[in-house]
């Protein structure tokens, strides 16, 4: 069972940030308190215990009243101590199962979508984003901390600043509260329970000591934002290399909305280009291509994601599309039955977002989750784009006609294949 409480330790002085509190700092437009809460509470975490100090504690209970988030902020008094006193603290305010959390970690979405389910320390094998000689290791004995620290030798993992406990920890923080008058570390109080440990590797999660974390964490919230499904060859080999590179230098700087905005467009000038040059208008077209993965890329970097902009985007990409391929065949052809399969390759072009769109209006799920096969399906947007942009490098009446003609075979057949991939699914019991 997912616990519903959670405690976050944000006492730290914030020393090395120049005096500000870490957790109202900003990474990818959204500060590092928010992103926790946010995610916590999108996985079922309900209330929440802020421990700081005296000096930020009305900076916190602000940024906290401004966004109605439902915490209670508890002061230590001695942030001097080590962070075992915190937690102490907390005893008298939570019961049960707890999530115990940094103040200063950032987690992305994956990360706490997974880890909410977990047990006691969460722990990384294959740690990406975080400086490992910085980082403390744990060393893991039967599935439980046999020992916990930066300087071991000797280590199977790195402590992500993420945990599952329960109120019986507090015992152990009694016998360290006598035994050091407060001041001692988490890490001391884990390493004597021996508290069990899970396993999250390779997922997205770093901390924030210094400014010049906020740069690596910036691109670590990017790179994990990509979408994960739905992406084409093209997409997963070119557009996202380049489109994660350049949401890392906007996402500080626009909404998800302006690039959407300027996505749009760059594909209409694309699109009248072909009136004009069509290799040139083919290169900016795969460029508006590129560029359509940074909305999504910031919006879910920057928790903004909604359901209107998904829906506004995929509205304008067929806008695109279609005035692409509409003006692209008003130059190059004239015979009638070239306009005939022009029309078909544009109504494929769109069917074939359609066709996996409606899927999710009728049976309330991804298509591409609910039938992973279709992601290996030749045609999608990504890989038309390129394409389109392939045969326009050196246009002829021949080339632009066998680029329909493709483009025509590609997309129909693919939308007849999701129909029948769709009608086997559902023909299954209980699969959907």
């Amino acid at each position: 069972m997912i616990p519903e409480t959670a405690v976050i330790l944000a006492a730290d002085l914030g020393t090395k940030m120049g005096g500000k509190p870490v957790g109202l700092v900003k990474v990818a437009g959204r500060e590092i308190l928010y992103r926790t809460i946010t995610l916590l509470r999108k996985n079922g975490i309900k209330q929440f215990l802020l421990i700081t100090n005296e000096r930020y504690a009305p900076l916190y209970r602000e940024f906290i009243e401004r966004h109605d988030f439902p915490a209670e902020v508890l002061i230590n008094s001695e942030p001097e101590k080590g962070n075992g006193h915190s937690l102490f603290l907390a005893g008298d305010h939570v019961s049960g199962r707890f999530i115990l959390v940094m103040g200063n970690h950032v987690y992305s979405e994956a990360f706490v979508e997974r880890t909410v389910k977990g047990e006691g320390l969460i722990a990384d094998r294959r740690p990406r984003w975080i400086e490992i000689e910085k980082a403390t290791k744990v060393k893991v004995k039967d599935g439980r901390v046999e020992h916990l620290g930066k300087e071991l030798k000797e280590w199977d993992a790195v402590d992500t600043g993420f945990l599952i406990l329960d109120e019986r920890i507090f015992e152990a923080i009694k016998d360290l509260e006598r035994e050091r008058n407060g001041d001692y570390n988490l890490s001391e109080v884990v390493e004597r329970v021996k508290v069990p440990v899970t396993f999250a590797d390779g997922l997205g999660w770093a901390d924030v000591d210094t400014p010049r974390d906020v740069e690596r964490i910036r691109r670590m919230l990017v790179k994990t934002a990509v979408k994960g499904t739905g992406d084409g060859f093209i997409s997963r080999h070119l557009n996202r290399k380049i489109s994660t590179e350049i949401s890392a230098l906007l996402v500080e700087r626009v909404t998800p909305n302006v690039m959407t905005a300027v996505t749009f467009a760059l594909g209409i000038a694309s699109a009248l280009l072909t009136l004009v040059s069509p290799p040139l208008a083919g290169v900016l077209y795969q460029l508006s291509s590129v560029l359509d993965g940074v909305d999504g890329e910031i919006a879910r970097a920057q928790l903004r994601t909604s359901r209107l902009g998904g829906y506004t985007d995929s509205i304008l990409d067929r806008y695109v599309d279609g005035s692409f391929l509409a003006l692209l065949a008003y130059v190059a052809l004239n015979e009638p039955v070239w306009y005939l399969i022009a029309i078909l390759a544009l109504l494929g072009s769109i069917m074939v977002s359609y066709s996996t769109e409606r899927f999710k209006a009728a049976y309330g799920g991804d298509a591409y989750n609910h039938i992973p096969v279709l992601r290996k399906l030749p045609g999608k947007r990504d890989e038309r784009v390129f394409l389109t942009m392939l045969f326009l490098f050196c246009p002829s009446g021949a080339s632009i006609k066998a680029l329909f003609a493709i483009l025509t075979l590609l997309t129909n057949l693919r939308v007849v294949l999701t129909l029948y991939l769709v009608a086997k699914k559902v023909s299954q019991p209980k699969t959907i």
